[in-house]
């Protein structure tokens, strides 16, 4: 829980989400059963979210299903192009197992192909077919025709040196798939039948590793789970623009970096993000900011505290003057004594200090606006592996207790499971709203106002659904027996798990369209003076809940209607919100 960012929202706000996300008085009256129509029947709110989580752009693959498609794979080459299913294999790895593009170069030129692949349309006939002896084009060993063994080239070499020429290339790395003949001279390939038949047993099963990784790896279309032991891969369905992927280990993941899932920021963002965590640029701000560099040895001197008399650490030890720089020894009572000094101030007068302080200020604001994004990030990283583990305890331990104590199949209780996978997603997508705030350009006043609201309402409503989670759940789990209220609980958690993914759906949404509503209403403007739009409260009361989102200059309130819930100023043509989709 974030209670260094409640700070961040003021009073008028965390009222006017009264109107928005489903409180303590969900059961009330009438006005709010409405609120919760999307729950006259429960399973189809669970069904609604098992249909989204099922369009998926993407299959998750165990061993044997890319073994599976690889061996299929392999099949309909060798049956198109008339070819052994060894060629086959041999042509789609030189080609990163693309099989249309298999297809368009062997037909548009069979020969180029087969050269550059090193697939000879016949096999060499030996020159000496009747010969009892052969020499071996390694050891230059002569022996019986039975231990020598050729590629499709011809070129015979004992058993042996095969063996070792294919356990040096196998223990070499991947390399060995594009095994060709020994001989300096010959480009013939060396594919996985001659492998089995001459290799070692381990070597044997390392090119076969490699063989199935490679199917992975040089394939376009599928990549391995990044998560640490994880040996699920993933075949992406090519022109998907939604590249999160949630695989069977329960990663989180985007497709297009590999990186954790990072809606609504894009990759380029979270690259720079990342880099900038772990880079020393923000190491020299803080130097820069919070230090100053001894007048001899140059080393950075942090001042924390006392009088403005430094003595540098051995073997330097010289002493100067904390504001002017200068020798102590030119320093006293005349100067300001310990705790001033007038030349400093004299000289800051004159302007010689300005660049200076300049400098340190600037890095001083940067590193104070790093950090205020850099914390919330982290924060939200921390309470989202919380909430995971939460989840788990909760799915192994309490929901079979709370299944016993309210006489109710687990079956029934998996609005709390959905409640608190929602509660993972939106802590994920909140804490990159940070990253995204950083790289938000200072000089867009409208839409960095704009996007702090909607973040401050979604973090008010995440804290809402998660305090129903995890705080009013223990009065159920800790009580002796069923409970009359544990059917409002339900209906009031599973309102809230609607009413915020609905609102953080599509929050992700406007943020990725770059917040174009704001342009679009005009409200690029500094001055521009933020709305207030009439709400009806629970107790049918009417009250006015102060927007950030009703923008100002330009706005006709005759083209233009005002949610009640996130108080969003939305066109008349249409008749849902654009931001919470409250219909109107």
């Amino acid at each position: 829980m974030m209670d260094s960012e409640d700070d961040m929202h003021d009073a008028a706000e965390e009222e006017s989400l009264d109107d928005f996300y489903s409180g303590d008085t969900a059961m009330a009256s009438d006005d709010d059963e409405a609120d919760y129509e999307f729950l006259d029947n429960d399973t189809d709110d669970s069904d609604g979210m098992t249909a989204r989580r099922s369009q998926q752009s993407y299959t998750i693959l165990n061993e044997a299903d890319i073994r599976l498609h690889q061996e299929d794979d392999i099949t309909m080459i060798s049956t198109v192009l008339s070819i052994s299913r060894d060629s086959a294999s041999i042509l789609l790895r030189h080609y990163n197992w693309s099989v249309s593009k298999v297809n368009d170069e062997w037909f548009a030129d069979e020969d180029n192909v087969r050269k550059a692949v090193g697939l000879l349309e016949k096999p060499v006939v030996e020159i000496t077919p009747n010969a009892v002896e052969l020499t071996c084009g390694i050891c230059f060993e002569t022996y019986p025709r039975g231990v020598m063994h050729a590629a499709a080239c011809g070129h015979p070499f004992c058993s042996a040196c095969w063996k070792g020429y294919m356990s040096t290339s196998i223990n070499d790395g991947p390399g060995c798939l594009m095994l060709r003949c020994p001989d300096p001279a010959c480009g013939a390939a060396v594919g996985q039948v001659m492998v089995n038949l001459l290799a070692s047993k381990d070597d044997k099963e390392k090119y076969s590793r490699y063989l199935l990784r490679s199917y992975v790896e040089d394939n376009r279309k599928t990549k391995w789970c990044p998560a640490p032991g994880c040996e699920y891969a993933v075949d992406f369905v090519a022109g998907s623009t939604n590249y999160d992927v949630i695989c069977n280990c329960s990663y989180y993941f985007c497709w297009n970096c590999t990186e954790e899932a990072h809606r609504p920021v894009d990759c380029d963002t979270v690259a720079k993000w990342i880099l900038k965590n772990s880079a020393e640029s923000e190491n020299m701000n803080w130097i820069l900011a919070n230090s100053k560099p001894c007048p001899k040895c140059k080393r950075p001197i942090e001042k924390n505290q006392g009088c403005m008399h430094i003595t540098c650490t051995p073997p330097c030890k010289f002493e100067f003057c904390w504001l002017c720089l200068g020798a102590w020894t030119e320093h006293g009572e005349r100067t300001g004594g310990f705790y001033a000094c007038n030349r400093y101030e004299t000289a800051k007068q004159e302007g010689v200090y300005d660049e200076a302080e300049r400098r340190r200020e600037m890095a001083k604001n940067s590193l104070e606006r790093y950090t205020h994004y850099y914390e919330r990030w982290a924060t939200n990283q921390s309470s989202r592996a919380k909430a995971l583990s939460d989840l788990h305890q909760m799915q192994t331990i309490h929901l079979e207790k709370l299944s016993d104590k309210q006489c109710q199949p687990v079956s029934q209780l998996k609005f709390i499971t959905d409640a608190w996978l929602q509660i993972v997603e939106c802590r994920r997508v909140l804490k990159w709203t940070y990253a995204y705030g950083y790289y938000l350009p200072e000089h867009e006043y409208a839409k960095r106002r704009f996007f702090e609201y909607l973040q401050g309402e979604a973090e008010s409503g995440l804290e809402r659904l998660h305090q129903c989670a995890e705080k009013e759940l223990l009065a159920f789990l800790d009580g002796e027996g069923p409970s009359k209220e544990f059917n409002e609980f339900k209906t009031k958690l599973a309102g809230l798990t609607s009413v915020t993914r609905n609102y953080f759906e599509n929050l992700v949404k406007a943020l990725e369209n770059g917040l174009v509503d704001v342009h679009s209403q005009g409200t690029t403007s500094r001055s521009a003076s933020f709305k207030a739009a009439p709400s009806k409260g629970r107790s049918g009361r009417g009250k006015a809940a102060t927007s950030r989102s009703g923008y100002g200059k330009g706005l006709d309130d005759t083209d233009h209607w005002y949610c009640e819930h996130c108080t969003f100023a939305n066109q008349n043509s249409i008749n849902i919100c654009q931001i919470c989709n409250h219909r109107r």
